[in-house]
């Protein structure tokens, strides 16, 4: 039982440090419009796996927050909403984006000390 503490412990420590990294990974692939599951699956191309019922939540927040948009394509058999970044969404993301780089370099200064 001893030995199985760690490994929960560093699982929920990786869960904490993941969760502060989704946002930006979401909005950083709606520049273009997107809907969920494609979504999904080009964030999971690049490595960074996000659960659907993660997902969907989150895209409901930050479009409530005005840094998406999203619009119904009702042409195909299945009706798909699909997000993009809204104008005040793409200045957010920059600033994001700055703030993740500084926080990344600051990080590996301290890592490697």
């Amino acid at each position: 039982m001893e030995d199985k503490k760690p490994d929960a412990l560093l699982e929920s420590l990786v869960l904490e440090l993941r969760r502060g990294t989704i946002i930006l990974s979401v909005m950083s692939q709606l520049k273009e419009p997107q809907y969920g599951y494609s979504l999904v699956v080009l964030l999971e191309e690049k490595g960074i796996a996000v659960d659907a019922g993660t997902l969907y939540p989150l895209l409901r927040r930050l479009e409530s927050q005005g840094l998406l948009e999203s619009s119904w394509d009702t042409g195909s058999a299945k009706p798909r909403k699909y997000y993009q970044l809204s104008g005040y969404g793409k200045e957010i993301y920059g600033q994001l984006r700055k703030s993740w780089m500084n926080m990344v370099e600051r990080m590996n200064k301290i890592i490697k000390e």
